[in-house]
C-alpha cells in the first residue's frame, strides 16, 4: 500500500518524462539563458557515432567486391547524391551541400532512433548515476523544439549564404523587393509593390523555417508521448494482480508502435533532408 501511495500518477509520470536536464532551474517564464543539456549531450554523442560509422566505412572501403556494410553505405550515399543533383543544379555547390544532406539525414535518423529505447531505461540509469531519484533526462533530441528549430535555422542561414553567393548581394536584395509580384514603372506603385514583396519574402522565409522545424518536432514529440502511454499501460499491468489482457495489450501495442515507428523515424529524417535540399535549390534559382 505504501508503494502504491508513493507511485506517481499518470500525469505526473508524463510531466516528469517531458522535463529536460537544464543548466538552471526553469519556471514558466521563457528564459533564453536556459540550455537543454540532455539534448545537446545526446546530439553531440550521436554525431560522434555518425562520424565513427562513416570513418569506418571509408577506412574499410575496397575497389573490389564490397561487403554488406560498404554496400549499404554506398547505396545511402548514392541516394542522397541523386537527390542533391535533382535539386541543386550548381555542381560547385553540390560539393558541400551533398555531404551536408547526407550528414543531416543520418544524424537526424540516429537522434530519432533514440525513441526506440525503453522509455525509462536511460532516465533510470541517470538517476542511479546521480543518486537523485527525481533527476530528469530526455533522450530524443528531435523531440526538443530548440533542436529542430536550430537545425531549420541553420538551413535558413545557408539559404541566405547561397542567395548572396549565386545572385550577389545587390541581386538578392533586388529579388527581395521585386518577387513575387514584380515591380512597376510608376514610382508610387513601385514603392507599394516593393513593401508588399519584401513582406511576402519575410513571411515566406519565416514560414519555411518554422514549418521545417515544427514538422520534425511534432512527429517525434507525438511518438514520444505514445511510447509513454504504452509504458503506463505496462506499469498498470505490473501492479495488476488479476489483469490478464492488460499485460498482453501492452506487449502487442508496444510491438506494433515500435515497428511502425521505424518508418516514422526514417521518413522524418528523409523529409527534413529533402526540404533542406529544396530550400537550398530555391536559393540558387532566380525568381
Amino acid at each position: 500500500m505504501a508503494a502504491e501511495a508513493n507511485a506517481p500518477t499518470a500525469s505526473e509520470y508524463i510531466v516528469h518524462h517531458l522535463q529536460h536536464l537544464q543548466n538552471i532551474k526553469q519556471g514558466f517564464i521563457v528564459d533564453f539563458k536556459v540550455i537543454n543539456l540532455d539534448s545537446i549531450a545526446v546530439g553531440v554523442l550521436l554525431g560522434a557515432v555518425m562520424l565513427l560509422i562513416f570513418w569506418s566505412a571509408a577506412r574499410k572501403a575496397s575497389s573490389g567486391v564490397p561487403g554488406r556494410f560498404q554496400a549499404a553505405v554506398e547505396i545511402l550515399v548514392e541516394m542522397v547524391d541523386n537527390q542533391a543533383k535533382a535539386n541543386i543544379h550548381n555542381a560547385q555547390s553540390r560539393k558541400f551541400i551533398a555531404p551536408l544532406a547526407l550528414t543531416v539525414f543520418v544524424w537526424i535518423f540516429l537522434m530519432n532512433a533514440m525513441d526506440m529505447l525503453p522509455v525509462d531505461l536511460l532516465p533510470v540509469l541517470w538517476q542511479g548515476a546521480t543518486g537523485d531519484h527525481h533527476a530528469v533526462l530526455r533522450v530524443v533530441p528531435t523531440a526538443d523544439l530548440s533542436t529542430t528549430l536550430g537545425l531549420s535555422s541553420a538551413v535558413l542561414l545557408l539559404c541566405f549564404y547561397y542567395s548572396i553567393k549565386v545572385k550577389g548581394l545587390g541581386g538578392w536584395i533586388h529579388e527581395l523587393f521585386t518577387a513575387p509580384f514584380g515591380t512597376s514603372k510608376n514610382p508610387l506603385f513601385a514603392v507599394i509593390l516593393g513593401v508588399v514583396n519584401f513582406a511576402m519574402q519575410i513571411i515566406e522565409y519565416l514560414a519555411k523555417t518554422v514549418s521545417h522545424g515544427m514538422r520534425l518536432f511534432g512527429n517525434m514529440y507525438a511518438g514520444e508521448l505514445v511510447f509513454m502511454l504504452i509504458a503506463l499501460m505496462g506499469g498498470a499491468a505490473a501492479m495488476s494482480l488479476s489483469g490478464v489482457l492488460l499485460p498482453l495489450g501492452h506487449i502487442i501495442a508496444g510491438s506494433i508502435w515500435a515497428i511502425f515507428h521505424i518508418l516514422i523515424i526514417t521518413l522524418q529524417a528523409f523529409i527534413f533532408m529533402m526540404l533542406a535540399l529544396i530550400y537550398l535549390g530555391q536559393a540558387h534559382d532566380a525568381h
